[in-house]
């Protein structure tokens, strides 16, 4: 199964092409400010290098957050027009579970991010189980990082690349015929965006 897959909501944006659980090709570049004009750009490239026509992609897979608000809202965007143009099916990742997961294996139990604000991210799993990402304090980091088998996004991009993790995971997942639980594309934003936050301290005025 040919899978073209994207994360665009972490700083480095990366797009991989697999057949299965096989790596064709991969691409990460720097998206921190624009993602929208280097997404399909990446995407042709790695099509274009393979000689693979956008036709022959089987599956569609993508991060659907906690990271960038806008990164997460173009990238699922883009992929759910490709796969509707195509008619194919949209697999819609957490990012946290893309990178806890290799394939169908648990390597990490516990994801983490910086929030900013002082706050993180942060996500639980265990096998084909998964908590939904929430924000912590640093105190409750570093509980979570103790109790269990940890990795942070930022060290995990230093040396791997997410959308290659979202493909292994999503050929898994259609392996495992569980392609219908990840149909929502609806994005993972954990807490507001900070004009949302000032909106909703206008209305309570």
């Amino acid at each position: 199964m040919l899978i073209l897959a994207a994360d665009t909501s972490l700083p480095i944006l990366s797009v991989a092409l697999t057949d299965g659980a096989m790596l064709i090709a991969a691409v990460a570049l720097e998206g921190r400010n624009s993602r929208n004009e280097k997404l399909l750009p990446a995407v042709d490239w790695v099509l274009a290098e393979q000689g693979v026509d956008r036709h022959a992609i089987e599956l569609f897979a993508i991060t659907r957050g906690p990271g960038s608000f806008t990164g997460v809202r173009i990238g699922l965007a883009t992929f759910q027009a490709l796969a509707l143009a195509l008619g194919r099916t949209v697999c819609s990742i957490p990012t946290h579970e893309a990178l806890a997961f290799h394939g169908e294996d648990l390597e990490f139990s516990f994801v983490y991010d910086d929030a900013g604000r002082g706050e993180f991210y942060g996500s639980t799993f265990a096998p084909d189980v998964s908590d939904p990402a929430r924000l912590l304090t640093r105190a409750e980091l570093q509980s979570a990082i103790a109790a269990n088998r940890s990795t942070s996004v930022a060290a995990f991009m230093a040396d791997r690349n997410v959308a290659v993790r979202t493909a292994l995971r999503a050929a898994a997942i259609a392996r495992a015929d569980r392609l219908s639980i990840y149909r929502d594309a609806t994005p993972i934003y954990v807490r507001l965006a900070e004009a949302e936050v000032k909106l909703a301290q206008k209305k309570d005025d």
